[in-house]
């Protein structure tokens, strides 16, 4: 089987969302509290494992992984949702 891979980005493994490209999304599977972390892993490729590591180093020496978190939480849109939590907020004024 042969896989082709244009300019580093597997075609296989991209989420069409109209433009052609990758969404950045809250994932329902593989969550343990919002998503972001399973999100953000599924779009980069990589383990999410590694992304919750990264998290947990950036709120143990600088505080920032909690808040990090946070603010993905509110501008992501969860997997199947047309808009964000911050945008559905937004919507409403």
């Amino acid at each position: 089987m042969t896989r082709h891979i244009a300019f580093g980005h597997d075609r296989d493994m991209s989420e069409n969302n109209g433009s052609g490209g990758k969404r950045l999304l809250r994932r329902r599977e593989g969550r343990m509290v919002a998503g972001v972390c399973a999100g953000i892993a599924d779009y980069l490729g990589v383990e999410v494992n590694l992304v919750r590591l990264a998290f947990g180093i950036f709120t143990v020496f600088y505080l920032l992984g909690v808040l990090i978190y946070l603010v993905a939480w509110v501008i992501l849109p969860e997997e199947g949702a047309e808009q964000s939590i911050l945008e559905e907020m937004l919507s409403r004024f």
